[in-house]
């Protein structure tokens, strides 16, 4: 993904490594492993009792595109190991296909060649890959334009978070569910914890927010800052549903209502209302760009389900085994957080807004 800072993401869930390359990072950033290292924290599994139990240290190590601390220009390669992987779980999956899975199409498309266990590249395993990249991309950021980005949860279940004003990061992980406010983030634990007790899942929402932005930063039409942070968050598995702003909520208001009038704060033109998202016509205004990424519950659920036998061609039923988030989107925040940034940073390269080298 990306036009001038391009990410190419390798490896299998269940293979020796995932690993990302990036290229087109402007050279003489300072960059290391410890400035990746805290995001994937906050991404890996095992980490609570309410997200799966494989158990996977991910610590990162660069292998190029660094000399003395900083950034070469060369393109960055980075990888972290497999180390917890039960693929005996899958052995089933390779002729019953999940619902709700990517098991079939995937057969279909690779002549039943591809790796089943647990899902192959279609696994959320990979977004280790894009929080690796995110990382960097966040940095770039925050150094040469002062853009922050945070990404936190606003519904599980049915439950939903009452969030005024940009959250901190102690406040986003401060619990296990990744939301800022207290109460709510108790219920959808609760939720969770109902959920997984039954053998089911659950979906939910994230929203992801980046302050700093300046006017003018996409491009009209197609590549439009909108359509390359929703191909981003739809890169990122179980997404099924993307916003900006008021969203689908807009559509059921009027114009009178929805638009955002402007206004001129310490003379600088401003908006009174945001209800855009802060991206008109493919280009940033100015205003806080506001990304909410919808979802779905996970796949594999520990419940009887129909499917079939595709060796047979016949019916049959199936209770997936093995260690599974019951809800992914407590793991998500830093994901979307690292989609934002690198769609920000992507077009701030393209634009000449970071130049060619990081003083």
């Amino acid at each position: 993904m990306g036009h001038r800072l391009v990410l190419t993401s390798f490896g299998e869930s269940h293979g020796g490594c995932v690993g990302a390359l990036l290229t087109g990072c402007p050279a003489g950033l300072e960059i290391s492993e410890s400035d990746i290292q805290p995001m994937l924290d906050k991404r890996r599994p095992g980490q609570s009792s309410i997200t799966t139990q494989r158990k996977e240290t991910d610590r990162v190590e660069i292998l190029t595109g660094t000399y003395r601390g900083k950034t070469t220009g060369a393109p960055i390669a980075m990888t972290i190991r497999n180390s917890d992987q039960r693929s005996s779980d899958y052995d089933d999956l390779k002729h019953v296909p999940r619902p709700g899975h990517s098991d079939y199409p995937a057969g279909i498309r690779y002549g039943g060649h591809n790796d089943p266990r647990g899902g192959g590249i279609f696994s959320g395993r990979l977004t280790a890959t894009q929080v690796m990249a995110g990382a960097i991309a966040r940095k770039l950021l925050d150094r040469c334009m002062g853009i922050r980005i945070a990404s936190y949860t606003v519904s599980i279940g049915g439950v939903d978070a009452h969030i005024d004003g940009m959250p901190s990061e102690d406040s986003i992980y401060g619990n296990d569910v990744r939301c800022p406010d207290t109460e709510a983030a108790a219920d959808m634990r609760d939720e969770i914890v109902r959920a997984r007790g039954s053998g089911d899942t659950l979906g939910g929402t994230i929203q992801s927010v980046a302050l700093g932005v300046p006017p003018g930063l996409g491009e009209p039409i197609y590549n439009s800052l909108e359509s390359d942070l929703a191909a981003a968050a739809f890169s990122i598995p179980s997404v099924k549903g993307v916003e900006f702003g008021s969203g689908f909520a807009g559509a059921r208001s009027r114009g009178s209502t929805n638009n955002d009038p402007y206004t001129i704060q310490d003379g600088t033109v401003r908006t009174t209302s945001n209800n855009s998202g802060g991206i008109l016509g493919g280009l940033s205004t100015g205003m806080d760009v506001t990304m909410r990424v919808a979802f779905k519950p996970a796949s594999s659920i520990a419940i009887s389900q129909r499917s079939v036998d595709t060796r047979t061609m016949s019916g049959t039923t199936l209770r997936v085994r093995g260690r599974h988030d019951p809800c992914v989107v407590p793991r998500a925040p830093p994901v979307v957080d690292a989609m934002m940034a690198m769609v920000m940073a992507d077009h701030a390269i393209l634009l000449g807004m970071i130049g060619p080298v990081i003083l």
